[in-house]
């Protein structure tokens, strides 16, 4: 770690469009003096169909991008980025570097009683099977039932979170995991925990929702504890956030501004393809 970050230097979080905000948000809430800087690669959104390849060459020009904010931390806040690039990119780079899945993958394990747990993701994340890997390393007796559950993030974005429409996509997707015995699911893709009431209404109170983004920002604060980089002032009550988008900055605002605690002003196009 070099010692010249700044502890008043920004966290750098990225996703591949506003997915990652859920991620955003639970940092905002539980590290409040933390400055962010937020990058969503809305030209190039989904991930979740896109190669591996492809995903980790896109990871790379985010964190080129990234660094040239000056941040001291990175929070891959996409699930599919986070299985796909996390190990590509973790060692090239001389910051803390850190995803979703292993937070989540940890926070499931427990909870778990049955030694059952369910998984929802992207095609990607769910192909990649890195939640199993990384649930199976630590305790080798768990099972994993994952399902992809493509639809859900349309939905959100485009704004049927109440829609009934969604409960059945909910119904046609996780209907399967009533049929087995698991007791925790990984909300495995950040977009998911905008349809957690939905979804928790239909799993019922005998199966756990496990919210990586929260699991995640709880990491990142210890991370910056023991590395002791934590931002020690802050003016007002919260830091500073600044946004980035590939494309369709205005579509991304009215989201932000509909599921963030505070305001976002602005939010700034940038040409990713030059990092």
């Amino acid at each position: 770690m070099g010692m010249n970050v700044k502890k008043t230097a920004p966290i750098g979080v990225f996703d591949s469009g506003v997915g990652g905000l859920t991620v955003a948000r639970e940092i905002m809430r539980n590290l409040p003096n933390e400055d962010i800087v937020y990058f969503g690669d809305t030209a190039r959104v989904p991930y979740g169909s896109k190669s591996k390849d492809n995903i980790i060459r896109y990871s790379k020009q985010i964190i080129h991008f990234l660094q040239t904010k000056g941040v001291k931390a990175i929070v891959i806040a996409c699930n599919t980025a986070s299985a796909l690039a996390l190990d590509a990119v973790k060692d090239e780079f001389d910051i803390p570097i850190i995803g979703v899945v292993e937070p989540g993958a940890r926070a499931a394990l427990a909870v778990t009683e049955t030694k059952k747990i369910g998984v929802i993701g992207t095609e990607a994340t769910v192909r990649s099977a890195m939640y199993e890997k990384i649930i199976q390393e630590i305790e080798p007796d768990v099972s994993v039932v994952a399902k992809a559950c493509p639809l859900f993030v349309p939905l959100v974005e485009e704004g049927f979170k109440k829609h009934h429409v969604t409960d059945e996509i909910i119904d046609y997707y996780l209907s399967s995991f009533k049929e087995t015995d698991i007791d925790a699911l990984i909300l495995g893709c950040t977009h998911y925990p905008l349809l957690r009431s939905k979804i928790r209404e239909y799993v019922g109170e005998k199966i756990t929702l496990v919210n990586p983004a929260y699991e995640t920002a709880m990491d990142l604060k210890l991370i910056l504890e023991e590395q002791d980089m934590e931002n020690p002032d802050v003016e007002g009550d919260h830091g500073s956030y600044s946004f980035y988008v590939s494309d369709a900055a205005d579509k991304f605002k009215q989201f932000a501004n509909s599921i963030l605690p505070y305001d976002i002003e602005t939010t700034k196009q940038i040409n990713i393809e030059e990092y």
